[in-house]
C-alpha cells in the first residue's frame, strides 16, 4: 500500500514528543507508541508488547543496536526495531509497523 492511499490519523504535535521518547496514542481501535528520535526522525509501531499482552512499548528505552533504531520493552527487555516492527530475539514476536510523518506540524500515523 502507498502513502497516497493510506488512511492519516493526526495523532499530537510534532513538539509534543519529546527527542528519544514515545507517546501512545489510539490509531483505528489500535494501540500505537509513536516515537521520536533526535529532533526530527519519528516512527511508530504497535504498543502492545506481544509477550506480555500489555499497552507498554511506547514507555521502552530508545537506542540503537548497530546500525538499528530500537526500542527496548520494559517489561521483557526485548528490542523491537522502529523501521519494522522485528523483535530482535525472537522474530516470531515481532510487531507491526506504521507509516508516520510529520504534516504541518502534525504527528500523523497512517
Amino acid at each position: 500500500m502507498t502513502t497516497d492511499t493510506l488512511s492519516w490519523t493526526a495523532v499530537c504535535a510534532a513538539d509534543d514528543i519529546l527527542p528519544n521518547t514515545g507517546v501512545c496514542a489510539l490509531v483505528d481501535g489500535r494501540h500505537v507508541a509513536v516515537f521520536r528520535v533526535g529532533e526530527s526522525q519519528y516512527f511508530a509501531i504497535d504498543n502492545v508488547d506481544p509477550k506480555a499482552n500489555a499497552s507498554v512499548l511506547s514507555r521502552g528505552l530508545v537506542g540503537n543496536l548497530g546500525d538499528r533504531t530500537v526500542v527496548a520493552s520494559p517489561l521483557y527487555k526485548h528490542h523491537f526495531d522502529l523501521k519494522t516492527g522485528e523483535c530482535l530475539e525472537l522474530p516470531e514476536l515481532s510487531v507491526h509497523a506504521h507509516e508516520v510523518r510529520v504534516e504541518d506540524g502534525q504527528v500523523m500515523v497512517g
